[in-house]
């Protein structure tokens, strides 16, 4: 809260009732992963599905039900093959992945 009070000029004045303090910041024990899911799981994962969502949008817009299914499945198939090659080790933390980002330093 603050005091104010008007003075005989039109200014207003005031000051803080409480002192602001010091803050302790609780940081992780250690630097998550810098890759932030640049891997070929999620790549794989990512493009699969956005090809199935095409096709199914555009079965949709051209009233081409067996389109929109096919572009459904596809879809859906694109998230368990991403989900298998991540228990391959192609995932974020896999070995497959720490491999790769020891021969290109990390990046």
């Amino acid at each position: 809260m603050v005091e104010q009070s008007l003075s005989s000029s039109g200014v207003v004045t005031g000051r803080a009732q409480q002192v602001p303090g010091t803050e302790t910041l609780r940081l992780p024990p250690k630097a998550p992963p810098t890759n932030h899911g640049h891997t070929t799981a999620a790549w794989t994962t990512t493009v699969v599905v956005l090809v199935g969502s095409t096709a199914g949008a555009l079965g949709l817009i051209f009233a081409l039900m067996w389109l929109f299914w096919a572009g459904l499945a596809v879809a859906l198939l694109g998230v368990v093959v991403g989900k298998v090659m991540q228990v391959l080790g192609y995932g974020q933390g896999g070995k497959h992945t720490l491999e790769k980002a020891r021969r290109t330093g990390g990046h």
